[in-house]
């Protein structure tokens, strides 16, 4: 993990002692005295998880947290509290958190949470990427294509797709061949599978 870790957290001595934590275990972190402070410099990408507590002067955490999200910023959030606050943990678990740690809480485990929340989103993210890949692929389809594809996925075969559009099968041969090509896949059956996925996400 080459991105930071971002801290926002109004006590200092919980700002210090999670840093050294993260840095114990080789993890980049970087401390923000306020939710203002952070929203003015917003890390972007260089942010793999924010761990934000709920209750600081100024904006609280989950002002903090809308705020992010309004602004684009996907990075996994962590909120800290101090307070048995359960409405407040139910609301932003809700509003797409990744989780609620009441203080105190034990090191290791809440670095292994901030570890699987960037292992989560990493993967999310990875995922997003290939569809959105396959989907601009699908989109360099002409409509002849598009046709040919869907019958193939019916299973139809390259005889009765020429017959039930009109063409030649030669033509079909042709449209299947740069149907596999442009959208990546090796037969129709990959080509099913990668679509499959999509329907499914």
């Amino acid at each position: 993990m080459t991105s930071t870790i971002h801290i926002v957290d109004d006590e200092e001595s919980i700002r210090d002692a999670l840093a050294f934590l993260f840095a114990s275990r080789g993890l980049s972190a970087h401390g923000w005295p306020s939710g203002e402070a952070f929203l003015e410099a917003l890390p972007g990408e260089d942010c793999a998880c924010v761990i934000l507590d709920v209750r600081m002067e100024g904006l609280s955490g989950p002002e903090v947290f809308d705020r992010l999200r309004a602004r684009g910023l996907t990075a996994p959030v962590i909120f800290l509290t101090g307070h048995a606050d359960v409405p407040v943990a139910v609301q932003t678990l809700k509003a797409g958190a990744f989780d609620f740690v009441e203080k105190p809480f034990n090191d290791n485990l809440l670095v292994d949470l901030v570890l699987k929340a960037v292992t989560t989103h990493e993967s999310r993210r990875a995922l997003l990427g290939h569809q959105q890949d396959l989907q601009r692929r699908i989109q360099t389809l002409s409509n002849r294509e598009a046709e040919v594809m869907h019958l193939m996925l019916q299973a139809k075969l390259n005889k009765q797709i020429a017959h039930e559009l009109g063409i030649s099968i030669r033509t079909v041969e042709v449209h299947r061949s740069r149907v596999l090509e442009k959208i990546g896949a090796r037969n129709t059956t990959e080509l099913a599978g990668m679509l499959a996925e999509l329907d499914a996400s």
